[in-house]
């Protein structure tokens, strides 16, 4: 079974399948060479209130700064601790630079004023 594909863009002969390729991401007909984005992903936050939770959206300036972010967050809000609900570990906020795309709050959900 042949399991290499020929890049649409630089015309050169890939493995989709291998481990590169499924880290990069991209299109399928894609090397993973043409694949790789210059952009920063976004990266989106959910904070539970009550019994509703709030979604945060942040754009970085680099990648570097949203993996230091997502990991202060991701300690700070005791995701990696399972079932103990026991914060981790507290960290500082690292010093980066983000802008806040999109914010929504949690709200009543009886409809009650806050």
């Amino acid at each position: 079974m042949n399991t290499t594909r020929e890049c649409i863009i630089c015309d050169c002969e890939f493995n989709p399948n291998s481990i590169e390729k499924r880290r990069i991401g991209g299109l399928v007909n894609t090397c993973p060479e043409c694949s790789q984005e210059h952009s920063t992903k976004y990266l989106g936050l959910s904070a539970g209130d009550g019994k509703q939770a709030g979604i945060t959206v942040l754009k970085f300036e680099s990648q570097e700064d949203r993996e230091a972010y997502r990991q202060m967050w991701w300690i700070n809000s005791g995701m990696g601790v399972g079932k103990s609900c026991q914060l981790g570990r507290q960290t500082a906020t690292p010093g980066v630079r983000f802008k806040t795309v999109t914010q929504s709050t949690a709200t009543n959900h009886k409809g009650r004023a806050t």
